[in-house]
């Protein structure tokens, strides 16, 4: 389905964005992939809030500075619509819901000693998300792409990377970006050199954050200034889906300092996954398991804060040259990009969380729900939840 032309957007008030962000982060489950569709579904061609070249504009951004492309996305759209007041107001609207929510099952995790049932909720959901999130890779690949040969070629590629290297690599982004710009935009030599030493500088920054910034070690033996610290660190680590920040966490978090288990890292995980809003918000609960809500609060500021500011310092570039030609054309190549490593992490998802008969079978069935009756998401994500504790006292127990 196409989008609407921009012409038939309406200019959005911070009340109404901020209410809209509000809703996502209290309802929207399935994660980034999920929650990149959803805004895209109700943005752009639901409400026609925004059009599709500033979604774009907007994707193209989230996924190549660091950061979880969900909450990454939400925060660049409010500063596009009302600059830098937009961005914190959306994004602290898109964020506390899920902050309060894991909070609270923090508070019960610890006062019961674990959470069996968290487990029996996600065996039925993780399998229900990965309906969810197919659904809103394809609708956001056709509705981007169309039936642009090229731009499915990227999506192509980048799709086949993904699933090879298990994780979305941002240099793939700058790079789709920079090869649709030169194959369609034909830039003299005076425009294609600031655009190849941009994209080489890009590059340095993500080169300088994945090998140098994440091995920085500050923080001594205060254990919420380690906790700041270390989750800064998370925060400026992560390329797109908020779920490749998994593995740092566990080697920092079970491994060198020993703030949980390895029980316990698993139902972080869990939690993350069963609870609406981004994905990173796991942290929240890793924080408080080590030091109480100071602890849950330290771990939000730091995932959150490399987030934000990655967003809100380049982003007055991208608002001024958003009508620029050769910016258009690169950003066509990043976002297509972008949804062919959306739709791998799919894959690479469902090898996680479809592993036996009934994952299966409660994927497909949701599958076929979503496709045939559109139902909504949350009353899909409760029914698969309680076929989960059903399930799982009868095959796992």
């Amino acid at each position: 389905m196409s989008s609407p032309p921009s012409a038939e957007t309406s200019r959005v008030s911070l009340g109404q964005l901020v209410r809209y962000f509000l809703y996502l982060g209290t309802l929207g489950f399935g994660g980034p992939v999920a929650l990149v569709g959803f805004m895209h579904r109700d943005l752009v061609e639901q409400r026609r809030w925004i059009d599709e070249d500033e979604y774009r504009l907007g994707v193209a951004l989230a996924q190549i500075m660091p950061g979880p492309l969900a909450a990454q996305l939400a925060i660049a759209l409010a500063y596009f619509q009302h600059g830098v007041l937009g961005a914190t107001i959306g994004g602290l609207a898109f964020v506390v819901p899920s902050f309060l929510m894991v909070v609270g099952i923090s508070m019960v995790y610890v006062r019961y000693g674990g959470l069996w049932w968290m487990q029996a909720l996600f065996y039925g959901i993780g399998a229900a998300v990965i309906a969810i999130i197919a659904i809103a890779a394809y609708k956001l690949a056709r509705s981007t792409n169309k039936r642009d040969p090229l731009l499915w070629a990227v999506f192509g590629t980048l799709l086949v990377v993904t699933v090879w290297a298990e994780a979305e690599l941002a240099e793939m982004f700058v790079l789709a970006g920079l090869a649709l710009l030169f194959a369609r935009g034909r830039p003299s030599f005076r425009q294609a050199l600031p655009a190849v030493l941009g994209g080489a500088l890009v590059l340095s920054v993500i080169w300088l954050v994945e090998r140098w910034f994440v091995n920085l070690t500050v923080g001594g033996q205060h254990v919420l200034l380690q906790i700041l610290v270390f989750f800064t660190k998370a925060g400026a680590f992560v390329f797109g889906s908020g779920l490749a920040i998994v593995p740092f966490l566990h080697q920092g978090v079970v491994q060198q300092f020993g703030w949980l288990n390895e029980q316990q890292f698993l139902d972080a995980v869990a939690v993350a996954m069963v609870t609406p809003g981004p994905v990173v918000i796991t942290v929240v609960f890793i924080g408080y398991l080590a030091a109480g809500f100071l602890g849950a609060t330290m771990a939000a500021i730091g995932i959150f804060l490399p987030v934000y500011l990655f967003t809100i310092l380049p982003a007055p570039w991208f608002s001024r040259n958003r009508d620029n030609v050769l910016l258009k054309t690169f950003v066509q190549g990043a976002t297509a990009a972008a949804t062919g490593a959306i739709a791998g992490a799919v894959i690479l998802l469902a090898k996680r969380a479809i592993y036996d008969v009934p994952t299966a079978v409660v994927a497909l069935v949701s599958l076929g729900l979503l496709w045939r009756f559109k139902i909504p998401e949350p009353i899909l994500v409760a029914a698969a939840g309680m076929v989960g504790l059903i399930a799982y006292s009868l095959f796992k127990s």
